[in-house]
């Protein structure tokens, strides 16, 4: 006869144990920090649920501007940052914040303004010349002004310009402070110039008389990486799951996936990872 104290204790295990699969599988997340651009594309939406299926593991995005992400990460508030704005990232490795950053893909920047084009920039395929226009003109120009990787690209092309759209809060400048969509549709209504990554711009439907106007020039390039935020700095960071997710980016399926994403036939981003 069996002893029903035995019986008792291996029901009282079993119990614990279904109490806690629950528990177990709600961890079965991570938060990713990234750029709006990857969320206001599509490019989530496509990548997500292909990595979700392959490892079981739920990814929760907070989409911010890049430097919105980094703040957060660097408070220990996501497990991996997915953003685009090389010099942030090296500087947050740096400070020991993130262990390594990979290359995962790119795409570019383009300049988009109205067909009537004011500044004379269309055609030219020179950033640097077409902002200096925008700025003898005064032509209306919506800025993201988010600390946002493509604000921070924005204003590197300024002075690549040799020009300071902000000295005197010109009138023709606005910043509109939020992220790409909405900057978008800030021009829309403004009939203005605007820098966008041309992700985004593939997937904006608002777009009124707006055009590309400039593109093609080397220093339009968009490079994203990722890294995985430190658990040394941040112990509740979920190191091993966050690790998974940077490995499948980085890897053949999660590059194909990458390279699948497509808006009308137009390939959004391409798969670069591998190197610093």
């Amino acid at each position: 006869m069996v002893d029903p104290v035995f019986i008792r204790v291996v029901l009282l295990a079993c119990l614990a144990w279904i109490a806690s699969v629950p528990a177990q599988a709600a961890e079965r997340f991570i938060t990713v920090a990234s750029t709006t651009s990857t969320e206001q594309s599509g490019l989530f939406g496509h990548l997500l649920p292909l990595f979700t299926r392959a490892s079981g593991i739920e990814v929760r995005v907070v989409a911010l501007g890049t430097g919105q992400a980094l703040a957060l990460a660097r408070r220990g508030d996501a497990d991996v940052v997915f953003v685009h704005d090389p010099v942030a990232e090296e500087k947050f490795v740096s400070e020991g914040y993130g262990r390594g950053r990979q290359r995962v893909m790119y795409n570019d920047f383009v300049l988009i303004g109205p067909k009537a084009d004011p500044a004379r920039v269309a055609g030219s395929g020179d950033i640097a010349q077409a902002l200096q226009r925008i700025h003898a003109t005064a032509s209306p120009f919506a800025s993201r002004a988010d600390k946002s990787g493509t604000h921070a690209a924005e204003l590197r092309l300024w002075r690549l310009a040799g020009k300071d759209p902000q000295d005197g809060r010109a009138k023709w400048y606005r910043e509109t402070g939020s992220g790409m969509g909405p900057t978008l549709n800030t021009a829309a209504a403004m009939n203005a110039y605007v820098l966008t990554d041309r992700g985004t711009w593939l997937s904006f439907k608002n777009r009124a008389d707006l055009v590309i106007l400039v593109e093609g020039d080397q220093r339009l390039f968009n490079q994203y990486g990722v890294i995985l935020v430190n658990s040394e700095k941040h112990p509740h960071v979920k190191h091993a799951l966050g690790q998974q997710f940077v490995d499948w980016l980085t890897s053949k399926p999660g590059q194909n996936a990458i390279a699948g994403y497509r808006i009308g036939g137009e390939q959004l981003f391409f798969p670069n990872a591998g190197g610093s």
